[in-house]
């Protein structure tokens, strides 16, 4: 089944995020700049008479699809930053990969006891940590390091603002604690 010509147009403005100019619409459907101007006419009329959250508005030097003025309100609600908050296990993951970056999953693994799987998945869906690059070593593990915004979320300039650990806290050869019960 084809597509109309207004549908056709209706996905390149969508796609396309910056204003959709005429000789540029026309281009890709392959029709005169005339006809072009012709389906922008058309769906425009097309978006003013139905009940719909955007419109087809003419913005620097061409057409592009925007959220219609009464919509604002929800759309600051969408786009309102609600607060995440991470587990005990993302924000122990997390001091690892802050103070021994770059590090394996497998070193993170070890030094935690656990599989990190899934809150590593959690991480970087979060966009706190990142793929930095490979280690050379057998099967070129993927390492991990912290990003800009795990600095801004922290409120650190730069990773030399993070507290100074002592070494062997960080090599995790602390000295084992006192036993309770003789």
């Amino acid at each position: 089944m084809k597509l109309k010509k207004t549908a056709e147009l209706e996905a390149l403005l969508f796609a396309s995020g910056d204003p959709l100019t005429l000789e540029r619409a026309a281009g890709a459907l392959l029709c005169t700049t005339g006809e072009a101007a012709d389906l922008l006419e058309q769906l425009q009329q097309e978006y003013r008479k139905e009940n719909r959250g955007i419109e087809l508005r003419k913005a620097a030097g061409g057409w592009q699809l925007v959220t219609k003025k009464e919509t604002a309100g929800l759309i600051r609600r969408l786009q309102e930053k609600q607060e995440v908050k991470l587990s005990n296990a993302a924000m122990e993951t997390l001091a690892i990969v802050a103070f021994r970056q770059p590090v394996t999953k497998s070193e993170m693994e070890a030094i935690r006891g656990v599989k990190v799987d899934g809150v590593l998945g959690n991480l970087v869906e979060l966009g706190l940590i990142a793929e930095v690059g490979r280690k050379e070593a057998l099967g070129r593990p993927i390492l991990y390091g912290t990003t800009e915004i795990f600095l801004r979320t922290f409120g650190l300039d730069s990773l030399e603002d993070l507290p100074q650990l002592p070494e062997e806290v960080l090599d995790g050869r602390g000295e084992d604690p006192e036993p309770l019960f003789d």
